[in-house]
């Protein structure tokens, strides 16, 4: 698809041939800091008129994970690359109930077919800027983790190995905001409107920097519902997960278009 939806007249699959309505807006617009509450309130909503496909993708995504995890370091990688490949397809599910169409389990996997390349290319530079945050932050905080379990540590030493861990998860938290903030729309971006990786972390990064207080109440939301969801053996994450992939897509829809016709 165009970045213009009106112009996307060239399906590619049943799926790609919804299209939103409104004018696309490339770096997205500010919203009030009340959205990050509705998001999530349309987001239920997605979740809701196809609650047992929503979970049923969402185990079948944590399985794949699980699977890739044990995998000894290139399970890790391949996940890495490929989670912006799942991620569109969720967001295409999204799309399809949104329009007043019937989602299906296929689309999980619909990235593999739609734009394939460009999320991939995503994954990949999100991962290799993941790996030099990790080396910046080891290289300044000069943590070494083994010191906490040493047998012959005196509490001076474990005291100083703490304080770096917490000062390094500090520093990488604070670094890797940014790249949260670009991939976070960018997967969205590449399946719906042709967005090369890169322009589309450019346009997720200018759209959640654009939203910083409808992103902080949202995320105040989510934390509390995770609290939640997370105290009877973890069962409201059949939920919350569906919940929160959702609410990217709401997110998404009404941070990059605007109401007018064009």
């Amino acid at each position: 698809m165009s970045a213009n939806p009106e112009a996307a007249s060239q399906p590619r699959g049943p799926d790609e041939t919804i299209v939103l309505r409104g004018t696309f807006v490339d770096h997205g617009k500010l919203v009030p800091m009340g959205q990050g509450w509705t998001w999530i309130a349309q987001a239920w909503s997605i979740f809701a008129r196809a609650a047992g496909m929503w979970i049923g993708m969402v185990l079948t995504l944590l399985v794949i994970s699980v699977v890739l995890m044990i995998v000894p370091f290139i399970g890790a990688l391949a996940l890495s690359v490929l989670w912006p490949v799942f991620v569109a397809g969720l967001m295409m599910a999204s799309r399809t109930i949104d329009q007043g169409g019937e989602p299906q389990f296929a689309q999980l996997f619909a990235g593999f077919k739609h734009r394939f390349g460009p999320l991939a290319v995503l994954g990949v530079v999100s991962l290799a800027i993941t790996a030099v945050i990790m080396v910046v932050v080891v290289a300044i905080t000069g943590v070494q983790v083994l010191r906490l379990v040493g047998a012959d540590s005196s509490p001076e030493v474990i005291l100083a190995a703490a304080a770096s861990l917490v000062l390094a998860i500090l520093l990488m938290t604070a670094l890797l905001l940014p790249l949260v903030m670009a991939t976070w729309f960018a997967p969205a971006l590449i399946v719906f409107h042709e967005l090369g990786a890169l322009a589309a972390m450019k346009a997720s990064f200018i759209g959640c920097l654009k939203n910083m207080l409808p992103f902080l109440l949202y995320g105040v939301i989510l934390l509390v519902a995770a609290a939640v969801a997370s105290v009877p053996l973890g069962l409201g994450w059949l939920v919350l997960g569906p919940v929160t992939f959702a609410s990217i897509y709401t997110a998404y829809r009404d941070i990059y278009f605007s109401e007018s016709p064009g």
